[in-house]
């Protein structure tokens, strides 16, 4: 007897719908389950998993001849997900079930010997899958639930063992449901508060760094801080994400499918409610950085997607491992290409670098004497290299603070003051990309992708809403020219120019903004000349 039912796999992302063809053959002196529709090991296991549990549950299944076939076969299927569809469709060509058709039902859940389920990753993507193909109901592992039920359009049953599930089938043909399906108030999840132990109160002294955190986090530019050890650098990267943006339910979603494919999701909170915090030690490899695997999985530049990459001591990490954050600096993605597939991952992420002027630190410092050679000083340097340099937005310097300002009695201002203007400036670029028609008019790049900050701005984009006056204009010209600043400083430059222009609801770029743009692309002149 032949009996199907409906899986999910994951690839990159995004899921695909699968179908779990089951033949229930005749009966033979010795079991044979073969599975074909290029399963990978852990599918291939599954049969060992599932009859311990079918047996385990409390059905007798005598020796057969059984093919389960995932469909369509010329994709490869892995993952111990499959193990709950094929035990269902088993069962129901067993006659174990008293529904016949399972087309509105997709199931997924890894099985224990004793027939209890266990959670899988990548959750999120096979529920949209399910939403996109028009499957009404999702059985799923409980842990699982309250991941999935952020999709709205979806049933979801959460189960916690093989005899639930077939009671809950069962029941649907009975007219009253065996379990009510989970349902979760995504507005409640992105409106609880984040607490941050971390806050700039605690930061003494340091208020040009402040000021330009304050700018990076409301336009979500990219910034290098470079000063002497011991200024606080990490200190103030730390409390950077105590003033970024919450995020929107658009990128809540995006961000936790990641999350829940690289199985870092933490399945009991349902949706990524706060911003990523990533931070690398720099003895990471390229594909621990961008991703990679037999079959690619995400990096550290996809799992800090809409949040922070934070990258100490920039300079002690290999060269080829920062040569790779180019293109998803500039293309917010990254695409992964392997001999059975290719890939494609987002990883429009903000980034954090701090790093010393030379190999002792002290170079320029008025305190201490930099033991360093001109050539020492150059060659740790160039290990981040001019391409790479080009892309960040905001260099500073981090000077060391002095005594008094280090021992100073009086608070200075806390990251909710500097979080409430953050947030006023994010309010503003959000009704302008909104209301304006140049919200529609994106690069092949962007193409299809909402914008949420001012570094996310197309070239049309940046002449729609970076316009200058005439004195504004001379100055950014001279700045070019003598500075020897490329077409990408240039872009740059005018969309820090706009942040900061948000920032003191400036409806125009006047020439401060502008100067204030240009003063923080010419710290690495001073380095790299």
């Amino acid at each position: 007897m032949l009996f199907k039912a409906r899986s999910a796999a994951v690839y990159g992302i995004d899921a695909h719908i699968i179908d779990v063809e089951v033949d229930f053959g005749q009966q033979v002196e010795k079991e044979i389950f073969a599975t074909v529709g290029l399963p990978d090991a852990a599918v291939r296991e599954s049969r060992d998993r599932v009859r311990s549990a079918i047996k385990n549950s409390g059905f007798d299944i005598p020796p057969t001849r059984i093919t389960i076939n995932l469909a369509p076969a010329d994709l490869k299927k892995g993952g111990s997900g499959f193990d709950l569809p094929i035990a269902i469709g088993i069962l129901g060509a067993y006659g174990g079930l008293s529904i016949k058709d399972l087309s509105d039902f997709l199931l997924v859940g890894e099985l224990g010997l004793d027939g209890s389920l266990r959670a899988v990753q990548g959750m999120l993507p096979i529920a949209i899958a399910a939403r996109a193909a028009k499957i009404k109901n999702l059985i799923i592992p409980a842990a699982n639930a309250r991941e999935a039920a952020v999709v709205e359009g979806v049933n979801v049953y959460p189960v916690r063992s093989l005899l639930e599930v077939r009671e809950l089938l069962n029941s649907t043909t009975q007219g009253s449901l065996f379990i009510q399906p989970l349902k979760v108030d995504t507005s409640t999840l992105l409106n609880d508060a984040v607490e941050y132990h971390a806050d700039f109160r605690d930061v003494r002294g340091q208020h040009v760094a402040k000021r330009a955190l304050e700018v990076a986090a409301a336009g979500g530019h990219n910034i290098l801080m470079i000063g002497p050890p011991g200024s606080g650098k990490t200190m103030l990267a730390k409390r950077l994400p105590s003033i970024l943006a919450p995020l929107r339910f658009e990128e809540a979603l995006e961000t936790t499918k990641i999350h829940s494919v690289a199985g870092v999701h933490n399945k009991d909170e349902g949706l990524v409610t706060h911003r990523p915090f990533r931070s690398p030690h720099h003895t990471i490899s390229d594909a621990g950085l961008i991703g990679g695997g037999m079959i690619p999985r995400p990096g550290e530049v996809s799992l800090a997607h809409n949040g922070l990459l934070f990258l100490d001591e920039l300079p002690e990490f290999p060269r080829n491992v920062l040569e790779v954050l180019r293109q998803p600096l500039e293309d917010g993605n990254v695409t992964i290409s392997r001999a059975a597939m290719s890939l494609s991952f987002p990883a429009r992420f903000m980034l954090a670098a701090a790093m010393n002027p030379c190999p002792c630190g002290y170079f320029n410092d008025p305190s201490r004497d930099c033991m360093c050679t001109p050539p020492m000083i150059q060659r740790y340097v160039s290990k981040v290299s001019g391409p790479l340099l080009d892309r960040i937005d905001i260099h500073i310097e981090v000077p060391a603070v002095q005594y008094k300002e280090l021992r100073s009695g009086t608070a200075s201002e806390g990251s909710a003051e500097i979080r409430a203007r953050v947030l006023a400036a994010r309010e503003r670029q959000h009704q302008r990309f909104l209301e304006h028609p140049a919200r529609a008019a994106t690069t092949t790049r962007t193409a299809g992708r909402a914008i949420f900050a001012n570094s996310q701005m197309t070239t049309q984009q940046i002449r729609t809403f970076c316009e200058l006056a005439s004195d504004a204009e001379r100055l950014l010209e001279r700045a070019m020219q003598q500075q020897g600043l490329s077409a990408r400083a240039h872009d740059r430059i005018l969309k820090v120019a706009r942040t900061i222009a948000d920032l003191e609801a400036a409806p125009t770029i006047a020439v401060k903004h502008i100067a204030e743009a240009i003063q923080y692309r010419t710290l690495d002149r001073s380095y790299w000349a």
